[in-house]
């Protein structure tokens, strides 16, 4: 053999092949030659040195991953590399190679394999028992501050494994395991409380005494983010199983999810978040019946408080599943101004385009009203029948619509999606109630909510601009106090009823600073991985 690369194993079973080829019964030339042509090729070859080296790594008890997380550091690449892309050619055609399906897949792969615990650091220590007794195992790990999460049925069981922690990373205990003893006490007939007292007054290594579960299902850590719709404190939670095992965040975080296992305390870590422990939060299932049971408290108690009469058709926010989508070259994500009459909205969204007027633009409205003098169909409005506007709406191609003085008006989602597809960035500034048309995959709007300052300074403010009110059709007059009064309680309907689909709020107190704020917001969408719902990028 010429190729002192090729595997010895198969040069010798190439070599017997030849030497006995003609024992070999019924072998014909061609399927000889296939297998003599596939013991020599370099794919077969370099499998088999693969599979050696692994073994003999293995035997040595060196074969173990160098980190178990590629996937997050893909995704961290990517981040990188997306600030890149256009300045340097190489940055671009890795950015894009580290999408591929092919690639991820790969990634994946590996992490799955690598996040199982093949050998335990600890060996397992059997006693001697007599054959009519219960199998029991010693465990010892090192103590940290981590809480032991445990349940009493007249015995002390193992509840729930925190991941990350010692006891998941050394593989050795398990959920549904009985514990006997710790370090050398008996916990019989004592409580998980009495269970804690004897860990913290121990110090070093603990040994534990246990029972084995009888099956030990391989702990696999989930891939799932969420965005958390509301603000949690595992301190202020009476129900939570264990406080000190807990994960306290705020609304809008990206919550990483390791385990749903039980139905009502999932286990998780904040996205970005070195400290690999996971902590209990509440599942979605536990916090929607909390939430249900808040409203209806709400309502018997506060007669001021918002009506609830419109809640039986919305979701109850808790988690969204969500993923980080990319920016899209040429092709923008739309930019949607969400907030009360009179907060400020069209002045935003005037001084934007204004801006840019080649790069930013508003869909011409759809109307049932004739022209007027000097009035251009496709300029100021689309001028269309009332016949063939409400057939449309019946039809669900209008995002919103309205009656106005006898006469429809309306914005469709065809001249939304064709300013998209043009490669301008749309702005619209809808009702509110427009939020489920747009909140789709094929539309991907990043939702803004303009919101009201507290009564004092929006008075103050408009008063100082010598703001026209919106409530006046002829704009001749400045606001009033009963104004400023609706705008803000129409601004607090809005956040109770829709907050969990805002990707980001500005207070329009001062209008050049949440004018900075709107164009920096515009910036990031068109620049950065932004985290999406998960069905907008499957």
């Amino acid at each position: 053999m010429e190729n002192t690369n090729w595997d010895p194993a198969l040069s010798k079973l190439l070599n017997s092949l030849q030497e006995n080829k003609n024992e070999i019964p019924s072998c014909t030339d061609e399927e000889f030659g296939f297998l003599s042509e596939l013991l020599q090729s370099k794919e077969l070859n370099a499998l088999v040195n693969v599979h050696n080296k692994i073994l003999n790594n293995v035997k040595d008890d060196k074969f173990f991953p160098v980190l178990s997380n590629s996937m997050d550091i893909d995704i961290e690449v990517l981040d990188l590399l997306s600030t890149k892309t256009h300045t340097s050619k190489d940055c671009k055609e890795l950015f894009h190679l580290l999408q591929k399906p092919h690639m991820q897949g790969l990634l994946c792969t590996h992490d799955a394999v690598a996040q199982k615990d093949y050998y335990p650091r600890l060996p397992e220590i059997p006693l001697e028992v007599d054959e009519d007794e219960e199998t029991v195992k010693i465990v010892q790990l090192v103590k940290s501050n981590e809480p032991l999460t445990c349940e009493v049925t007249g015995k002390i069981v193992i509840a729930r494994i925190m991941h990350g922690g010692a006891a998941d990373r050394s593989g050795l205990i398990h959920v549904g395991d009985e514990v006997c003893e710790v370090n050398g006490i008996s916990v019989e007939g004592k409580t998980p409380n009495c269970v804690l007292k004897i860990l913290q007054n121990s110090e070093g290594t603990i040994t534990f005494k246990i029972v084995p579960a009888d099956s030990k299902g391989g702990i696999r850590e989930s891939k799932v983010r969420v965005r958390a719709h509301f603000s949690y404190k595992a301190a202020e939670d009476p129900y939570i199983p264990c406080k000190e095992a807990g994960l306290d965040f705020s609304k809008g975080d990206v919550l990483h999810i390791v385990s749903q296992d039980d139905a009502y305390w999932w286990q998780a870590r904040r996205e970005g978040d070195r400290n690999m422990r996971a902590g209990l939060i509440p599942s979605r299932a536990l916090q929607e019946r909390r939430i249900i049971l808040e409203r209806q408290q709400r309502e018997k108690t506060d007669d001021d408080n918002i009506k609830n009469d419109d809640f039986d058709r919305e979701e109850i926010p808790t988690y969204e599943e969500v993923a980080k989508l990319y920016p899209r070259p040429g092709l923008y994500r739309p930019v949607v101004l969400i907030g009360p009459p009179g907060v400020g909205r069209n002045e935003l969204k005037r001084r934007l385009m204004a801006t840019d007027p080649d790069k930013y633009k508003t869909p011409v409205p759809y109307t049932s009203r004739p022209p007027r003098p000097g009035e251009i169909n496709g300029k100021e409005y689309h001028f269309v029948s009332r016949e063939k506007m409400e057939e449309e709406i019946e039809e669900g191609k209008f995002i919103e619509y309205g009656e106005y003085k006898g006469n429809l008006y309306g914005t469709s989602s065809e001249s939304v999606s064709s300013l998209i597809n043009a490669g301008y960035v749309c702005l619209l500034n809808p009702h509110y109630q427009a939020l489920k048309m747009l909140r789709t995959p094929q539309t991907k709007p990043y939702v803004i909510y303009i919101k009201p300052p507290r009564f004092e300074i929006l008075k103050e403010t408009r008063s100082d601009a010598r703001a026209r009110s919106t409530f006046d059709e002829s704009n001749s007059r400045g606001f009033t106090d009963e104004e400023f009064n609706e705008i803000l309680h129409s601004a607090a309907r809005i956040e109770f009823l829709y907050s969990h689909l805002f990707d980001e709020v500005i207070v329009n107190a001062d209008l050049p600073m949440a004018f900075e704020q709107l164009v920096n917001a515009v910036h990031r969408v068109e620049s950065e991985p932004l985290w999406v719902p998960a069905s907008w990028v499957q």
